[in-house]
């Protein structure tokens, strides 16, 4: 008795994608099932960067296939689209999808998350770029090599972002001396980040990393009401005063209808590079009771390791100078979480409608 359609789809509703934690037809990845006598073709499209899974995820569907069909051809494939953002927002020419990455306070490890979630998200085959919204003290130029070097502008209009590591980046840092301090009030820096943001010429990014300054000041209240955000990561430490600034971080995105896509725990625990043994320096716990309190999901937990740092302070980042490294696994573990979490988002189709303009003749 030949297969139908219908038997395949039904079959295909068990096998579950091992990232979402969905099964393929209910998460919408199967595009298309072709049978032709006992020949089936399968489809599959995810919507988040996946690189590396595209072999399992074929393997797994073709043999669970392989019980109806000895002829099963499965193509899979990936694609990013733009998703649902604040409403009234304009949206940025070239940009899918805007992830923020904040903190309450300073000094928790947000712009190594930053750049390392770029990379990961980079490493699965996505077009990432990363905007260093720190105005006051701009960190990205030295993690990605490329500090004292400076932006094109083609045009005379637009800046061409810097590339460094497959990434397309901007920051204030690159268009001023590394010396010289941004003595600038409340509005001259939302200006500029609107500049760095709109004028730059991001080329075709399926995300761009935001790289906020701490705090819930001006930037942020910018980045809120006038940026296109699908959604925002929250980092912090386990330390008490952290959390407390992180949860104002968490609560004013709220406020404003940007979703929080998680929280990532920095500096969890520490390992003595002499004995091995580890301690929770900061406290243990807090990242966990900040996301339940708030119901939101920990994306991952990093340890206080020294080669994290000497890596961003080189220039080459985790991702790119040690990715077999348990820190680098993790960094990518929590982009996938993140990339799917976008994924799962209403699609924004707001850039797809011609403006109409009706006028009087």
């Amino acid at each position: 008795m030949p297969i139908s359609e219908a038997q395949v789809q039904e079959l295909l509703k068990s096998v579950v994608d091992p990232t979402t934690g969905k099964d393929y037809v209910s998460s919408k990845e199967i595009k298309k099932v072709q049978v032709s006598g006992d020949a089936v073709t399968v489809d599959v499209v995810l919507g988040y960067p996946a690189k590396s899974q595209l072999e399992p995820v074929r393997q797994q569907i073709q043999s669970a296939l392989a019980a109806v069909s000895g002829a099963v051809t499965v193509n899979v494939s990936f694609k990013i689209v733009s998703r649902a953002v604040q409403g009234g927002v304009k949206l940025v020419p070239g940009v899918r999808n805007i992830i923020a990455v904040a903190s309450g306070k300073g000094g928790v490890g947000k712009s190594t998350v930053a750049v390392n979630l770029a990379l990961a998200l980079s490493a699965e085959g996505a077009t990432v770029g990363v905007l260093d919204a720190d105005i006051y003290g701009p960190s990205q130029p030295m993690m990605l090599g490329i500090q004292g070097q400076k932006p094109t502008s083609p045009d005379g209009k637009t800046l061409d972002p810097m590339v460094a590591h497959g990434l397309q980046a901007m920051s204030i840092g690159f268009l001023i001396d590394i010396e010289q301090p941004m003595v600038w009030r409340g509005p001259m820096v939302t200006q500029a980040l609107e500049q760095l943001l709109r004028d730059t010429h991001w080329k075709d990014l399926d995300y761009l990393i935001v790289d906020m300054p701490p705090g819930t000041g001006d930037i942020q209240l910018t980045l809120a009401q006038k940026v296109p955000v699908t959604g925002a990561v929250i980092v912090t430490t386990p330390q008490d005063i952290a959390l407390l600034d992180a949860r104002k971080g968490l609560k004013m995105f709220e406020k404003v209808n940007v979703p929080i896509l998680g929280v990532v725990e920095n500096m969890s625990t520490h390992v003595c590079s002499n004995c091995g043994h580890e301690e929770h320096v900061f406290g243990a716990g807090g990242g966990e009771k900040l996301a339940r309190d708030n119901g939101v999901t920990v994306l991952g937990s990093l340890p206080l390791d020294i080669h994290i740092r000497e890596q961003a302070d080189s220039g080459n980042p985790t991702v790119v100078s040690a990715p077999d490294s348990p820190a680098a696994r993790t960094y990518r573990e929590i982009a996938r979480k993140v990339a799917v979490r976008i994924a799962e988002k209403a699609q924004n189709f707001s850039g797809a409608f011609p403006k109409i303009v009706i006028q009087n003749t």
